[in-house]
């Protein structure tokens, strides 16, 4: 499984509906599992960012659709990055020669 960190924006419509943001989780959550993805964890957080999510995913493809789905939603942004544990990026510079 692939690793992946969404950096997450409440849009306007999100923060209208704050009150629901865990109920919205729980249902990205369920929502998650019919592309394979699974979060990992997922926090509120302060600054530029309102939540970070960590999720798996088996590829690219599965969690661009999830990213999509929930983003039609219309109550959040993400910029997602693929993350990689130490032991992949071993392999990954093993094979720099």
């Amino acid at each position: 499984m692939a690793m992946y960190i969404a950096l997450v924006n409440f849009t306007d419509q999100g923060v209208r509906n704050l009150k629901d943001t865990t109920k919205r989780a729980d249902a990205a959550k369920e929502m998650a599992k019919k592309f394979g993805v699974t979060f990992k964890e997922l926090y509120w957080t302060l600054g530029s960012y309102d939540e970070v999510i960590v999720f798996d995913a088996p590829d690219d493809a599965s969690m661009a659709s999830f990213l999509a789905s929930v983003g039609s939603l219309g109550n959040i942004r993400t910029q997602t990055l693929r993350a990689f544990s130490q032991a992949e990026m071993k392999g990954i510079l093993a094979k720099l020669g």
